[in-house]
């Protein structure tokens, strides 16, 4: 069993910064692929960024790129993601996730509580 935990949303600006963090713990946790997806009010759960096992391999959404970049410590089994330019359009709950690769919202195990991300226009 794996357990995942996300910290470090809010409330910001348009054109500010946030940065989130997820860490997760449990058998084979670090051996998973890690990920970030997000939703608004009304809308299905999309994706956002991932990065696999070892840190070498990163993929964003279009919506997000050049603006948000995820990173990750092997050694806690911690990922960032860095919200960079925010847009009102990026407010929803972010929600992290822990699988094998690929990294799809059906097939994901182990989830978050998710974090609210607010952004004022």
């Amino acid at each position: 069993q794996v357990q995942v935990e996300e910290s470090g949303g809010g409330l910001v600006q348009a054109g500010g910064s946030l940065r989130l963090s997820c860490t997760a713990s449990g058998s084979l946790a670090s051996s998973y692929a890690m990920g970030w997806f997000r939703q608004a009010p009304g809308k299905e759960r999309e994706f956002v960024a991932s990065i696999n096992f070892s840190g070498t391999s990163t993929a964003y959404a279009e919506s997000v790129k050049g603006r948000f970049t995820i990173s990750r410590d092997n050694a806690e089994n911690t990922i960032y993601l860095h919200m960079n330019s925010l847009k009102p359009e990026d407010t929803g709950v972010y929600y992290c996730a822990a699988e094998w690769e690929p990294l799809e919202v059906s097939t994901i195990r182990y989830w978050g509580q998710g974090t609210q991300v607010t952004v004022s226009s």
